[in-house]
């Protein structure tokens, strides 16, 4: 940014600061100080900030200002997110660097592998459904926003490191680029799929699974059905906080089909009842919200019912690791497990600090060695 641009910058946040920051000292008039104010420990400064925060006047009118200058002179949302052309929105998970980012992908790489051995200690199959990033499968609205070397190469290193370990990981962006010209793939407000997007990836899983998992049962047959379309605004407008004062700014919100699968015959609360199920569906919000009705596409496409333990702001490794010590894969454990991984979250870090150390140096240990070469 050059000086001329920077000084403007600096002189519309200045004009918007002081009168609203003179306004909030007002507020203070009422502050009641508590009954044993410590200024040592610093609680009596954090009782004067959260008033203060609880009774800035214009405090959203600020912060919508703030969003749409920065959002109509810049460009820019708040950090974490990349504003692309016609509306698209991405998130910089895509695009950015990961620091320590090649230590944390073969740390990663290392723990699918002791989890592919895990499972297979108990005769279970495991199959990586490893999902592009939406700006790999839609980079024509990226605009002038390039992935880093890193992001670049993550969807086909992930591919060889886990083909070289011998984990089947069927390829889904064929599939998904081959569908994209029939319907949307992916939501442009939003960092996930669409319910026809997953649809396309189900059907390309299950292709694979008949071919080499003959799972025991007689087919079962299952229906979507479509129903409502709802207007979406996507999870990343959040990156966007220009309600409610200019909230006509954003992009325009997706329309979103939802979608029902249910059993032939099926009575309703039947369909999850079976214990004995022989699929069981690992992963992140990809799988978890009902909204893109994946499991739902699973069952029709495998016709079979399955159980699904995706679990939604955690990333993939957390509710597999769960999956791993829970009693359901201890005392019935599936033919097939379906893991879905999205690309993006492979050089990243996790909050393991739930699972015991030395289970997860364990989980590791096994033939960390394969993914670690594979993977360079």
């Amino acid at each position: 940014m050059n000086r001329p641009v920077t000084t403007l910058y600096v002189a519309l946040f200045s004009l918007l600061l002081v009168p609203t920051s003179l306004l909030a000292l007002g507020g203070l008039a009422d502050y009641k100080q508590p009954d044993e104010p410590r200024v040592l420990d610093g609680s009596l400064a954090k009782s004067v900030e959260r008033h203060y925060d609880e009774h800035f006047p214009l405090k959203q009118v600020g912060i919508n200002l703030w969003a749409a200058l920065e959002y109509l002179a810049f460009g820019e949302g708040r950090a974490g997110l990349v504003i692309g052309q016609d509306g698209w929105l991405y998130s910089d998970e895509e695009f950015d660097p990961v620091a320590g980012g090649q230590r944390q992908l073969r740390d990663n790489l290392e723990l699918i592998r002791g989890v592919q051995q895990r499972l297979a200690q108990q005769d279970v199959h495991l199959l990586l459904a490893i999902v592009p990033a939406k700006s790999r499968l839609y980079p024509e609205h990226a605009g002038a926003h390039r992935p880093s070397a890193l992001q670049r190469s993550l969807y086909p290193r992930f591919h060889r490191a886990v083909r070289d370990a011998g984990i089947a990981a069927p390829d889904l962006l064929g599939p998904l680029q081959a569908g994209k010209q029939q319907a949307p793939m992916f939501l442009r407000t939003d960092t996930h799929w669409t319910p026809q997007g997953a649809e396309v990836a189900a059907r390309a899983l299950s292709e694979v699974v008949r071919s080499a998992v003959p799972l025991r049962g007689e087919p079962q047959e299952f229906v979507t059905e479509p129903l409502e379309t709802r207007a979406h605004q996507g999870d990343l407008t959040r990156f966007l906080p220009l309600g409610p004062l200019f909230e006509g700014l954003l992009p325009s919100a997706d329309s979103l089909q939802l979608r029902q699968t249910h059993a032939v015959g099926d009575g309703g609360d039947a369909l999850f009842a079976e214990a004995d199920l022989p699929v069981a569906l690992v992963g992140t919000s990809y799988s978890a919200n009902p909204a893109w009705n994946f499991a739902g596409a699973l069952r029709q496409h495998l016709q079979r019912d399955l159980a699904n333990h995706a679990e939604e702001g955690g990333g993939p490794l957390v509710p597999m690791l769960k999956y791993l010590q829970s009693e359901e894969l201890k005392n019935n454990p599936p033919q097939l497990v379906i893991w879905e991984f999205p690309e993006r979250y492979l050089p990243m870090g996790n909050d393991l600090s739930e699972f015991d150390p030395q289970w997860l140096a364990a989980l590791r240990g096994g033939e960390q060695r394969t993914l670690a070469a594979a993977s360079r």
